[in-house]
């Protein structure tokens, strides 16, 4: 869920033709360590759990014959409510005139 909520790192979900379905971002190359530079496959399984949660959304897709690209985004959860005590209202006591 934190490569997805990342806004820098754009998250892919690719269904092939076969019904073959992966989750993938693309790794910029990092000079430090040498890596990157390529795409990084996520646990489908993970990622197919986090959608079915509601935890996730697919956006438009673009389809060509070969497969459908969608862009998966994290479901921005309202704030839970603050719970609110009841106000407790004293009985008024009667005037003696």
């Amino acid at each position: 869920m934190r490569i997805v909520s990342d806004p820098r790192t754009p998250v892919f979900l690719t269904v092939h033709a076969d019904g073959r379905r992966r989750y993938s971002y693309w790794q910029p190359f990092d000079p430090d360590t040498g890596r990157g530079s390529c795409y990084v496959a996520l646990p489908t399984a993970d990622c197919d759990a986090l959608h079915f949660a509601a935890r996730i959304s697919l956006g438009e897709p673009v389809v060509d014959p070969a497969r459908t690209t969608y862009r998966v985004r994290p479901v921005r959860t309202p704030a839970a409510p603050i719970p609110v005590r009841p106000v407790r209202t004293v009985p008024q006591r009667a005037r003696v005139a």
